[in-house]
């Protein structure tokens, strides 16, 4: 695939912002009080025990992205190690899971917006709202990857502050007797609070994707994973402690955080923790924005999709096309509420990915069993196959109708790679 169509800007610093924005979104404004009813006091232990499951992906991840310098992440990993149908299916449900969560998380902006201005939640100015951020990022994105990385890297500095700031200050107010140890949580109960949790920690492949894009990928990309999901379990672990030793109803509040802030940092602190909200999800669009399309855009430029997904623009070099339909597509999603069902194959169609990506890594040390300057895991199969191990376990602890429903999606995947074989085999005609 030639890489020159695309401008490699994309710098150290813009992959860990993108791999910041992609973990931390939304989910970690609502998850405290969701983990703490499941499993009470024990809930910062579920969370830590999900960064250690996420670990090995992301190691997996880390060893895999040190291979490559192209654009696709898993899509490019799952290709190269098994061919076409695979990677086609790691890049759609992929691609399909961004979508989705790209339209829920506007949704719920939305929601915290209207926490400053309640008419913000009403039909027209909803529809307007939406309508306006998803073209904004857009046209952003459109501009080039350059200005895309750099809204990427101002929304995560400006959302990491205030997170760090309600750690800090309010482990001084914890109260020891809130952690009575005594209560023992239900191996399911467990179970489905480290499932929560394992699904906050996902977005870090965000910064594999734009990988054609950047300066020095193959170098830059594992420490910006690893250093983002540090970043995370360090912010989660704290905040879900906080939560739980601060806030005596924390299972039944609705803005555990914005809540717990006010206690110790008084209605001002609520305040500054619902914007932090808004700028968290924002970065989170940001960065989905920025790297959904890159998959479609390969997909194209690889003969698996139209080609008309890969072009590029003539004076900002970016794939303008792929950018143009998932602005349409999440728009629609966003503002037809239809979205809801997908939202089900989201949860589920990320996984998807994860599992590709780690099957990939013992095909490709064997394909090139030499390649200079690499990230490399000690312990041969063992990482990648404890990670399929997990990743396994996570499908089987979603309800059946989500497995269906990503049954579905992966059969869409495969429709289109069937539709898209004329187009394939035109093309090697014409070579």
């Amino acid at each position: 695939m030639p890489e020159s169509r695309l401008v490699r800007a994309v710098g150290r610093w813009d992959l860990t912002a993108l791999a910041i924005n992609g973990l931390i979104g939304a989910g970690i404004f609502g998850l405290p009080a969701d983990a703490a009813r499941l499993t009470g006091p024990w809930s910062p232990l579920a969370c830590l025990l999900c960064a250690a499951v996420v670990l090995f992906i992301v190691l997996c991840f880390a060893e895999v992205s040190s291979l490559f310098v192209g654009t696709g992440g898993p899509y490019l990993y799952a290709r190269e190690a098994f061919g076409d149908p695979l990677g086609l299916v790691a890049g759609w449900m992929m691609w399909l899971a961004r979508a989705t969560a790209f339209a829920a998380n506007i949704n719920l902006m939305i929601s915290f917006l209207g926490y400053f201005t309640p008419g913000a939640r009403a039909a027209p100015a909803r529809a307007v709202i939406i309508v306006a951020v998803v073209s904004f990022l857009t046209a952003i994105n459109i501009r080039g990857v350059r200005l895309g990385a750099l809204v990427g890297d101002v929304l995560a500095a400006t959302k990491l502050a205030p997170m760090f700031v309600f750690v800090l200050s309010g482990l001084f107010f914890v109260d020891r007797q809130m952690f009575d140890l005594g209560f023992r949580p239900s191996r399911a109960d467990f179970g489905q609070a480290m499932l929560l949790y394992v699904f906050a920690f996902t977005g870090f492949e965000f910064a594999a994707i734009v990988a054609g894009e950047a300066l020095a990928p193959r170098k830059d990309l594992p420490g910006a994973m690893l250093t983002a999901l540090a970043i995370a379990t360090v912010l989660y672990t704290g905040i879900q402690t906080v939560c739980v030793g601060t806030l005596p109803n924390l299972a039944d509040s609705r803005t555990a955080m914005a809540d717990a802030s006010a206690r110790f940092l008084g209605s001002l602190g609520g305040k500054v923790i619902a914007a932090t909200a808004l700028v968290s999800i924002a970065g989170n669009l940001s960065g989905m924005a920025l790297i959904s399309p890159r998959l479609t855009y390969v997909l194209g430029e690889d003969g698996l999709l139209p080609s008309a997904l890969a072009a590029t623009h003539a004076r900002f070099r970016t794939p303008y096309v792929s950018i143009l339909l998932y602005g349409l597509v999440t728009a629609t999603l966003a503002l037809s509420g239809s979205f809801v069902v997908l939202v089900r194959i989201s949860a589920v169609a990320r996984i998807v990915p994860y599992i590709l990506t780690c099957l990939s890594l013992p095909v490709l040390r064997r394909k090139y069993p030499d390649m200079r300057n690499r990230f490399r895991l000690k312990g041969g199969w063992a990482i990648p196959a404890v990670a399929v191990a997990l990743c396994t376990w996570l499908l089987f602890q979603s309800q059946w109708k989500d497995i269906l429903a990503a049954g579905i999606a992966l059969a869409a995947g495969f429709l289109l790679y069937a539709l898209s074989s004329p187009l394939r085999r035109k093309d090697a005609k014409n070579r």
